[in-house]
């Protein structure tokens, strides 16, 4: 028999509904794990659905590098103060302050991207692959391709993760989503770095950072 105090462990764990927990725990005969995966699951065909939903809570969240040389402030907003409370959504906000760190994007989604820079980026491929003796009639499909690339390099939902790289950062938002049952989105993020711009020695801080997180 499922009791309340299982429903309510597993509604802190995931942030879920409470007849939503419920239904997932007896489905699962209390098993806390297997009700919280089934939950996952469930979402994920609804989690599109939920992405155009208003999302105007959430935490701001600080990552220091060990020895302060690297600083990160993210915002990320979801729905209801309650699950902005839940540990589960704190670790990931965490999570994505952590990666920051490590991958340094310089925007949010490719839509921030000014087109002129994205323009001149694809001016400098079209003329390094031509460089490179590559047919005019492949050429453009070639740029195309870089610039995917390109954009994995410097937006944030396009990266794969630091601490699990079969995932982008734009799957794992999907997956919160489909697990809380509310939307998520990643505002914006200001990351500093110490030094930045002046000369100095050059440091794999990257390398680093996904030290201290395990990898």
């Amino acid at each position: 028999m499922v009791t309340a105090q299982q429903v309510k462990e597993l509604r802190e764990m995931t942030g879920a509904g409470m007849m939503d927990c419920k239904k997932a725990l007896t489905e699962c005969d209390g098993n806390m794990e297997k009700a919280a995966e089934a939950l996952r699951e469930k979402g994920l065909a609804k989690a599109a659905k939920k992405a155009g939903r208003i999302a105007s809570e959430g935490v701001v969240d600080s990552y220091i590098h060990m020895g302060g040389r690297i600083g990160v402030l993210v915002e990320v907003n979801c729905e209801t103060d309650f699950v902005a409370k839940t540990p589960a959504f704190k670790d990931f906000v965490h999570d994505i302050a952590m990666h920051i760190a490590a991958a340094n994007p310089m925007y949010v989604r490719k839509e921030e991207v000014d087109e002129s820079v994205v323009q001149k980026e694809r001016e400098f491929l079209k003329k390094q692959a031509l460089g490179e003796g590559k047919p005019e009639n492949i050429v453009e499909k070639m740029v195309e391709g870089r610039i995917e690339k390109y954009y994995k390099e410097i937006c944030l939902m396009d990266q794969p993760f630091v601490k699990d790289p079969d995932k982008t950062i734009d799957q794992m938002v999907k997956e919160q989503i489909a697990t809380i049952g509310e939307n998520i989105s990643i505002r914006r993020f200001v990351r500093f770095e110490m030094g930045e711009g002046l000369e100095k020695k050059s440091d794999d801080f990257a390398a680093e950072v996904m030290e201290q997180m395990g990898k």
